[in-house]
């Protein structure tokens, strides 16, 4: 299994980024997807899940609104459009499973995992 994340970068606030993540070793068309971030200090933190349907997709309420999820079932990719992007968005992004959390708590110990890619918001 792989997940191999791609599109991080320094970008000044306000500014827009798009994430992928293409999956390999995996049904990736029969799994919900996710992007979790982890801040520098800080601990793991949910940002989207879609479905595999490639429609029903949820947002934590610190992104809603101003990032995008999708995915390509037929290219095994995840997306992230990430617009309006705030300093607080500074983060390693990445991509996994579903099923990397216990209730709301995401882990590295369950589920797949990418890399990770860098986002920096800065002025």
């Amino acid at each position: 299994v792989q997940l191999v994340e791609s599109g991080g970068d320094s970008v000044q606030p306000g500014g827009s980024l798009r994430l992928s993540c293409a999956a390999s070793g995996i049904t990736f068309s029969r799994l919900a997807m996710c992007w979790v971030r982890q801040a520098p200090g800080k601990g793991l933190e949910w940002g989207s899940c879609m479905e595999p349907d490639g429609i029903l997709a949820y947002y934590a309420d610190s992104v809603k609104d101003r990032f995008t999820i999708s995915r390509d079932n037929t290219q095994n990719t995840l997306y992230l459009q990430m617009d309006s992007l705030k300093i607080e968005d500074t983060a390693v992004y990445f991509c996994c499973t579903d099923d990397a959390r216990v209730g709301g708590t995401w882990t590295k110990l369950l589920g797949y995992w990418g890399q990770g890619t860098q986002v920096t918001v800065a002025s």
